[in-house]
């Protein structure tokens, strides 16, 4: 969508896509997940690895975006560097597959926010009612995006504000109240909890802290539009270090307000429930309306997201080139009519689900999970090659060792979200690839595999049946 004459985005604007696409969704339902898995000893230690990992992956796309400038929407055009085509297009893939999830998750969300104000309507987010008014909304944005972005952008602003001011206030309410004596009851699990390891009580908490930091990548998938490629890196850096902090006083500070039971027990988004608890229901209410907007301003960000990384993958040549095809407004149409048409089912099916709020959002952590492993594996080719360090060789060994340790993070992400979510990310990637790899295979009369790559898929495949089976047999469940 850039063109010569397109103004560039300088590093405030990039920083600002970071913190746009991280801070959505994820951080108002921290203080239920967190007090429902452990307490802010457990919470501290699961922070320390996530922050960890993830700043080690910022650490990449940081150097990747300087060594290897040459590569553009960095998410999956890292894994084809690296790893060839079909690990390009798994990567793609899934990227663009766990965004469409994850926007599947912001209706849900948005279901259980209006569920506070009427519940016999809206429930948990998936009643018949909240799917209506979620495939309503779905189709507005869809033709509101159509006429072109700059019909929406005005949004951006008021989304801003509706992101940062509730969450601001919620942590100076929790600051005000905070209880010295009720964060020591809490800080080895607290009382009335089920008695959980601490290992067990950290795993608990890992998918969420994978979902809170999706959008990390937000400057890399608009690389191209950057006036210096160094300013994506910094953007990344920057936007990472603001969230994080925001992101670990919201799970901290309530704990110092209320027993962890109190809190593992508050309705979603959890941040409302908690503030509720602490200062009255117009804390709730004043959390749920900026809830509402923020998740509305996040959802239409990750919809351009959906259609800028379909639409890329195809003019790379990674999906078939329908999908890189531009309207009249340089809107990606094909791209954004496959994306809703995507969600709308995810959004049906979540009728179907015991707990469609939080399945959603693992799984959309999990599909986060394949192109972030690729992007540091691919960090660590190109720091052991020497690829763009001829300048700078003092460098080569710090990003080598930043890429290995995000590459050992991820995979213990892989670990910690278990077999069967594993087995279903299989499921949705073999007609993926069946459709969309093989089309665009034949459109370029390329081969579909080579040798390495038969046998990676073959894997897939074998998975892909197993989830099946797992799901019509009732052994996975949903």
């Amino acid at each position: 969508m850039a063109s010569s004459s397109q103004a560039r985005l300088s590093v405030g604007a990039l920083t600002a896509m970071v913190v746009g696409s991280m801070v959505g969704a994820g951080i108002f339902n921290l203080p239920g997940r967190f007090g429902t898995a452990t307490g802010p000893f457990g919470a501290i230690i699961a922070w320390a690895i996530a922050g960890t990992g993830m700043y080690m992956l910022a650490r990449v796309f940081q150097a990747l975006a300087e060594k290897r400038p040459d590569i553009d929407n960095g998410v999956f055009a890292y894994a084809k560097a690296g790893f060839g085509d079909y690990m390009g297009f798994l990567s793609a893939f899934g990227y663009w597959l766990g965004s469409c999830l994850g926007n599947v998750f912001y209706w849900v969300l948005i279901g259980s926010t209006l569920g506070g104000f009427f519940p016999e309507w809206f429930g948990e987010g998936s009643t018949a009612i909240a799917i209506i008014v979620s495939l309503i909304g779905i189709w507005l944005f869809h033709f509101m995006i159509l006429r072109g972005v700059e019909q929406a952008t005005f949004i951006n602003t008021i989304v801003t504000i509706a992101k940062i001011v509730p969450i601001l206030v919620a942590i100076l309410a929790f600051i005000f109240f905070f209880n010295y004596a009720q964060f020591s009851e809490n800080f080895f699990g607290g009382v009335g909890m089920p008695e959980k390891t601490l290992v067990q009580q950290v795993r608990d908490t890992m998918l969420i802290t994978v979902f809170v930091f999706l959008g990390i990548e937000g400057a890399s998938v608009y690389s191209r539009f950057a006036k210096k490629r160094s300013d994506v890196g910094t953007a990344t850096i920057l936007g990472f270090v603001g969230v994080t902090g925001l992101m670990v006083a919201i799970t901290l500070l309530p704990f110092a307000t209320m027993p962890r039971a109190t809190m593992a027990g508050v309705s979603n988004p959890s941040l409302a429930g908690v503030l509720e608890v602490v200062v009255g229901h117009w804390g709730a209410v004043f959390i749920k309306i900026g809830v509402l907007i923020s998740v509305l301003g996040a959802y239409l960000a990750w919809s351009l997201i959906c259609a800028e990384v379909l639409s890329a993958a195809a003019k790379s040549r990674d999906m078939p080139k329908l999908f890189a095809a531009m309207n009249s407004n340089k809107v990606p149409a094909n791209a954004l009519w496959l994306t809703n048409i995507v969600v709308s089912l995810f959004v049906i099916s979540t009728y179907f689900s015991r707990d469609a709020f939080n399945f959603m959002l693992d799984m959309t952590s999990v599909t986060a999970l394949l192109p972030y492993l690729l992007v540091a594996g691919y960090g660590v080719l190109v720091a052991r090659r020497g690829e763009g360090y001829e300048t700078t060789p003092r460098e080569r060994t710090r990003d080598l060792i930043f890429a290995w340790i995000a590459v050992i993070y991820t995979i213990v992400m892989f670990l910690a979200a278990g077999l069967e979510k594993v087995l279903l990310l299989a499921v949705l990637f073999v007609p993926g690839t069946a459709i969309l790899y093989f089309w665009a295979r034949r459109e370029q009369n390329a081969r579909l595999f080579t040798p390495t790559e038969l046998i990676i898929f073959g894997v897939t495949l074998v998975a892909g049946l197993a989830g099946a089976f797992g799901l019509l047999t009732g052994a996975i469940t949903v």
